[in-house]
């Protein structure tokens, strides 16, 4: 990192989910129900949770849509420790090609159980790994190892109840929409720790910086019970 906030505002090397709480979807878009609401975010840039935490707590309100937010506490997950192998859930949808304005190719299905699926996937981890700076090239012709295994029996639940783990959501740059296709479902990935790690706190795939390929481990239970903290506003 070249210091400064100056650089943050510029930089993809971030994650969020969208935001958590009791919703119900209808013709007019997705309605909330609860008062409160939670948005998680991760980055591996060091400093930049911190930075965006208090550039968010400057705020006395946000206004979402027809919501109107007002900051209130932060909770911080504990780092765990990761092996060659993960079971993950996915916060937000996996995706897997870019959006292209005006063009079918970012929508295209891909089945998870495809060799395809997995080596998109991992070509994307890698480039995006070596844009940070931070893995030199030996580093990166160390990590061949990559294979992501969908869980079977959820996708057979879903074709049999004739339910959807892959949808097409929009997705804007720059006040332009594009389409993309997302896909929602657990898996385990065999890779190195470092790239179990990259992922953990930069998602997966496509477009991490607006908000898709968040993941979750599958049982974990991160939040350290002394990590609430009631930020003040400037």
């Amino acid at each position: 990192m070249k210091g400064g906030n100056r650089d943050f505002l510029s930089t993809t090397e971030f994650n969020f989910s969208g935001l958590k709480g009791q919703t119900r979807i209808s013709r007019k878009g997705l309605h909330f129900f609860s008062n409160r609401v939670t948005l998680v975010l991760s980055s591996g840039l060091p400093g930049f949770v911190e930075y965006f935490t208090q550039a968010l707590f400057n705020q006395r309100e946000l206004t979402i849509g027809n919501m109107v937010l007002i900051p209130e506490k932060t909770e911080q997950e504990s780092i765990p420790v990761l092996s060659e192998s993960g079971k993950y859930l996915c916060l937000s949808p996996l995706v897997l090609l870019p959006g292209v304005f005006n063009d079918e190719t970012g929508k295209r299905f891909i089945g998870p159980t495809d060799e395809e699926f997995s080596d998109l996937l991992y070509e994307n981890t890698l480039a995006r790994m070596e844009a940070t700076g931070r893995y030199s090239a030996e580093d990166l012709s160390g990590l061949y190892k990559f294979q992501l295994v969908p869980d079977a029996s959820y996708l057979q639940r879903m074709e049999a109840n004739h339910k959807k783990y892959s949808r097409i959501y929009p997705m804007f740059d720059s006040d332009i929409r594009y389409e993309v296709r997302g896909y929602t479902l657990p898996f385990t990935l065999y890779a190195s720790p470092s790239v179990q790690n990259f992922i953990f706190e930069n998602g997966l795939g496509q477009c991490t910086h607006k908000g898709f390929g968040m993941l979750d481990i599958s049982g974990a239970n991160p939040i350290r019970q002394d990590s609430a903290e009631e930020l003040q506003y400037a």
